[in-house]
């Protein structure tokens, strides 16, 4: 017998309150074109995109406020706003690459323009539609710990009229919010990977593998970043999970790289990455990183992502058929499922997703003029968006949607896209090399606005679970903002690719928009299309994983993403979680009762969700800024450790002080 007590939503299923409304899908949408835009910059100039549920639930709750909306209608502008940022990381992750590679010239042709919209409108429906078949599975049935969906419902709680806990909230994001300011440097300077001096120091010689071996330049040690939001989701994912995923990235960097640049002796590979560097040690750790480590946990990341979803196969055999079984009983006359249960005809969705495949082949046809190629590259991006689509709302579930690692799920399509193009012959034939090459990046432009999609919807549902909104009202006002942003998204690409060219730049792929995540896109298409990639580096990653499968490891995925993500990342996520272990021993000491332990945790996940939330939404407001040329003022001196420490210190106190000040007063009421 389940002694588990039942779900209750923050709206219970019986209460009937306005949901999809024009002002809230109207808001929505504007607020995705916004944050897309805004993203657009972020992401090509620093390879990272800031989370849009926060900032979007924020404002939500403010404009309706106005109109006297509820929570319900909150949460429907919410989810349409967020469409924005996770349609813009899949385009600014590939569309990039057509430019890079040569097959564009600028986006805002009109052929390039329609070209991106489509690919973009057919990745974000398909990842739409392919969340719908996995809702039951990931929001209901798995017991996943979704930490910054868990954050941003508390936001939403919290501004409602007379909810407890708002001053936590909003203290920390306001708390966030200041840090943020204080680490920009005239602009915006989100996610640096070093911050100050805190982050490098030289050592003259480290003991390596039982040898002592002599430095020329230093050794580079990275430290945590210091990012509240990352902290927080540390925090509230707890310990273990964070230790799981923070042990990725210790094998990257402490094994595999000195692997790289010691075991070779002093020529070759390692004068190779000193010089790719273009610096002493420290820069061909990165470019080790980048260049040979990450492409090991690609192929780490494609075993996992297939046993992630054979260890989800029964949670997935469960939903699916319970959509099915609830569909029998309704044509049978039986009761309707509640309205928190209800998605979108299954039906409905198969049947897109089959007529979906149509469009799709024709545009891979229109880059490949090979009919073949076009129907097997649409199959492939059918099952590939399915799997990494079930893999990035996993995911999510697990660390949030700021840390999934969508490039590296495009990467594993990419990679698995152009082994069949290269079989198939393509590039000997039909429109030569550049049309294979487009073909490969079309695909992973799909899958990849497809899992960017799929992760933050994933995220947004777990939202409205929680509030008790209706699932296929969210779904519907999903689709809709991604069927109008996905005309709007490439025009921001476009603008800041012709305005750095404008400038005396090479726009996109040059200094000023580096588009990290599309130029490594453009580079193993292009290498694996003429046969210059480096297989091995994939089939060491695929074995690796395929040995932690065999240990029994907990979560390969996990450890792969870790690899994947630059340690600052993760460590600081590991730090988060250390401070949640800190504050559980010392309930434990203080022989804290249920009740308080509760009362704690929950203060804990309110001030965790305020400092995720503050950084988020500045980070938006500073990217806004920049589009806009407004400068701000550089308020920590480069170089500043003490600043980083003091930040770390602060953000530890919060997280345990005001947690434990929680308990005390609950202890001292007697209650």
């Amino acid at each position: 017998m389940d002694d588990k007590p039942k779900f209750k939503p923050y709206v219970p299923e019986d209460t009937q309150l306005s949901e999809f409304t024009f002002p809230a899908v109207a808001l929505g949408v504007a607020l995705a074109a916004v944050l897309g835009a805004a993203n657009a910059w972020l992401g090509m100039k620093a390879g990272q995109t800031i989370a849009a549920t926060f900032p979007a639930a924020v404002v939500a709750m403010a404009f309706l406020r106005l109109t006297r909306g509820n929570i319900l209608q909150e949460n429907i502008a919410r989810t349409a706003a967020s469409v924005g940022e996770a349609l813009v990381a899949g385009a600014i992750f590939t569309v990039p690459a057509f430019i890079i590679v040569g097959y564009w010239e600028s986006l805002l042709a009109w052929d390039a323009y329609l070209e991106g919209t489509a690919l973009l409108l057919v990745g974000g429906t398909l990842g739409v539609l392919f969340v719908i078949l996995l809702r039951r599975t990931l929001v209901v049935e798995a017991e996943l710990p979704f930490p910054e969906s868990v954050a941003a419902a508390e936001i939403h709680k919290a501004g409602q009229k007379g909810a407890t806990g708002a001053s936590y909230v909003f203290s920390a994001m306001g708390l966030s919010m200041l840090i943020e300011l204080f680490k920009n440097d005239g602009g915006i300077k989100l996610f640096k990977e070093y911050v100050g001096g805190f982050h490098q120091f030289a050592l003259s010689k480290v003991a390596l593998l039982g040898q002592a071996l002599e430095f020329r330049g230093g050794l580079l040690w990275r430290s945590p970043a210091a990012s509240p939001a990352l902290m927080g989701v540390g925090f509230v994912i707890g310990p273990r999970l964070a230790a799981i995923t923070f042990s990725g990235g210790l094998f990257a960097w402490f094994v595999l790289i000195p692997l790289v640049l010691f075991m070779n002796g002093s020529g070759g590979a390692i004068e190779t990455l000193v010089r790719l560097g273009r610096g002493g040690w420290a820069d061909a750790a990165g470019e080790a990183w980048y260049n040979i480590v990450r492409p090991i946990a690609v192929g780490a990341m494609i075993v996992g992502a297939f046993w992630t979803l054979w260890g989800l196969r029964r949670q997935l055999a469960s939903g699916i058929g319970k959509a099915l079984s609830d569909m029998r009983a309704m044509k049978a006359g039986g009761p309707a499922p509640s309205r928190l249960e209800r998605d979108l005809s299954l039906p409905t969705i198969f049947a897109l997703v089959l007529v979906m495949v149509i469009p799709v082949t024709l545009l891979y046809w229109y880059f490949s003029r090979s009919f073949l190629a076009a129907l097997v590259a649409a199959c492939v991006m059918i099952v590939a968006g399915f799997l990494f689509a079930a893999v990035a709302g996993y995911l999510v579930g697990v660390i949030g949607s700021s840390s999934n690692p969508i490039s590296g799920l495009t990467l594993t399509t990419l990679l698995i896209a152009a082994l069949l193009m290269v079989a198939l012959g393509l590039a000997e034939r039909g429109g030569g090399t550049i049309a294979a090459i487009a073909a490969v990046l079309g695909v992973a432009t799909v899958v990849c606005c497809a899992c960017g999609i799929a992760g933050d919807m994933m995220q947004d549902l777990k939202v409205g679970h929680i509030l008790g909104g209706t699932p296929w009202r969210m779904e519907v006002a999903e689709i809709v903002s991604v069927v109008l942003v996905s005309f709007v998204l490439i025009l921001p690409i476009g603008w800041l690719h012709a305005s750095d060219i404008k400038l005396g730049g090479t726009g996109i792929g040059g200094e000023a928009l580096p588009a990290p995540q599309a130029g490594l896109m453009a580079m193993l298409s292009q290498g694996i299309v003429k046969g210059e990639m480096a297989w091995p580096l994939v089939l060491v990653g695929i074995g690796f994983s395929v040995g932690l499968v065999l240990l029994r490891a907990p979560s390969p995925m996990l450890i792969a993403v870790g690899m994947y993500l630059p340690l600052q990342t993760t460590f600081a996520i590991f730090v988060g979680g250390i401070i949640r272990w800190i504050l559980d021993r010392t309930l434990e000491r203080r022989r804290a009762s249920e009740a308080e332990r509760d009362r704690a945790s929950n203060t804990g996940l309110l001030v965790a969700s305020g400092l995720i939330a503050g950084e988020a939404l500045t980070g938006v407001i500073l990217a806004l800024a920049v589009l806009l040329d407004v400068t701000f003022p550089k308020l920590v001196p480069e170089g500043s450790a003490l600043a980083m420490l003091f930040i770390f210190a602060v953000v530890t106190w919060v997280l345990i002080a005001l947690p434990l000040g929680a308990m005390r007063k609950l202890r001292a009421s007697g209650s």
